[in-house]
């Protein structure tokens, strides 16, 4: 639920895309079970999910961080901070916005990243470095760094 809500950026559609997923994994999970990784897996049908969301007309609707309305930001200066990553972040395209949360949050290499996105090492290397540049035009490198520090990214 977690890593579905880095990559929604809203806990809702997290809950949707993740229960979504863990209804498609009950009914295979006898061959899903037998896997030697079936959690790698499980992330694999999660992400697979979250990229597949803007060519579903049902998930349209639905409003993802870059377009949700901006709520009173939080008395502490590390959660609005947070926030705005976070908001930042969903305006990055799913790939790219996908690649730093594989990346920073999961702590995953390039390889595997690569695996899960179904491309090479270099395009998951393209795609962080034209996300990290989008970040740091948007934000302060002062306040991203500190966040960092504070997320343990």
């Amino acid at each position: 639920l977690r890593f579905a809500g880095v990559l929604a950026g809203d806990r809702a559609a997290a809950e949707d895309l993740v229960q979504e997923v863990l209804t498609r994994a009950y009914t295979r999970w006898d061959r899903i079970g037998g896997l030697d990784r079936p959690e790698f897996y499980v992330r694999k049908m999660i992400l697979n999910e979250f990229l597949s969301w803007r060519r579903r007309s049902s998930r349209q609707a639905r409003r993802m961080p870059a377009e949700r309305a901006s709520s009173t930001p939080d008395p502490a200066q590390v959660y609005s901070e947070r926030e705005a990553l976070l908001t930042e972040l969903g305006k990055l395209p799913r790939r790219q916005r996908a690649v730093l949360v594989l990346r920073y949050y999961e702590d995953r290499g390039d390889a595997e990243i690569a695996e899960l996105l179904g491309c090479s090492p270099g395009t998951v290397r393209g795609y962080a470095s034209r996300a990290l540049a989008a970040l740091r035009v948007e934000m302060d490198p002062r306040s991203v760094a500190r966040t960092a520090r504070i997320e343990g990214t």
